[in-house]
């Protein structure tokens, strides 16, 4: 699917499908501008992408975070263009462990990709320490930070609640035309999508600090008060999502958790 926006780059959105727990069970692939373009998240190569690929001159390869469902074909397609491949600064290290390759190039938050006019560079961390967004006239390659229907991740010992809503809040406040997601279809209303995602974090918070003031020590006893159903299959994501709360309550001064017991009690 291709966006185009009168005097923008055009965003062409490729998903690629994944034998992992990934919501909608495919990741996004982006392709901004033709010549020179500018891919995004490649996760693995497959006819469509490289269809996508040959269609264009990928003069730039970059991602959003260095998670395995973004990552898988960095190597693969910087060989296959020649393109120069960024990351953020100061994450050269987990990005070349991930991929497998060492950056060309670094970029940090206000920095613009020559591609077209420039593809702008945010910080956008909380699902992922290195989480960025790409800026464009079309819209807003979010990653991980946004999806249209459900929630994303922000789990310990990565996700950091704190920094998550921050970013929500920013992509809220700069109001985008569009989000372009690293799951699922594009996002039409930016606005109201990160509204959602703020109400349904701030929501869990509330109920994990209702769990502990009826008397919730541990995280075991928080996430069955929180989630309240059956979490076969998906308790470890459960407790870790927990966890990166309670560490949030933490720092806000509101509980005291102790990350090695795992308990935690009131301030």
């Amino acid at each position: 699917m291709t966006t185009n926006l009168d005097g923008a780059l055009p965003v062409r959105r490729v998903a690629v499908s994944v034998d992992a727990p990934v919501p909608t069970g495919s990741v996004n692939a982006y392709l901004v501008g033709d010549d020179p373009a500018l891919l995004v998240d490649p996760q693995r190569r497959t006819e469509a992408l490289d269809d996508a690929v040959a269609d264009v001159s990928v003069e730039h390869i970059a991602v959003t975070h260095a998670h395995p469902d973004h990552v898988g074909a960095v190597e693969a397609y910087a060989e296959a263009t020649g393109a120069t491949v960024w990351c953020r600064c100061g994450r050269e290290g987990r990005f070349t462990d991930q991929t497998g390759i060492e950056p060309d190039r670094t970029f940090v938050e206000g920095s613009e990709l020559p591609v077209g006019d420039g593809v702008g560079v945010i910080d956008t961390p909380g699902h992922a320490p290195d989480h960025v967004a790409f800026e464009t006239a079309a819209g807003t390659l979010c990653g991980d930070v946004a999806i249209e229907e459900g929630s994303v991740a922000v789990a310990a010992p990565e996700g950091d609640v704190r920094a998550y809503l921050v970013a929500l809040r920013r992509l809220h406040a700069r109001d985008p035309p569009a989000l372009f997601p690293g799951h699922g279809p594009t996002i039409e209303n930016p606005r109201a999508t990160c509204e959602r995602l703020l109400r349904r974090r701030l929501d869990r918070e509330r109920k994990a600090l209702a769990a502990i003031e009826a008397g919730a020590h541990d995280v075991d006893a928080v996430v069955d008060a929180v989630y309240d159903r059956d979490l076969s299959g998906i308790r470890g994501f459960a407790r870790a999502t927990i966890v990166a709360h309670l560490e949030k309550l933490d720092a806000a001064r509101r509980v005291r958790f102790d990350r090695e017991a795992k308990t935690v009690e009131l301030l």
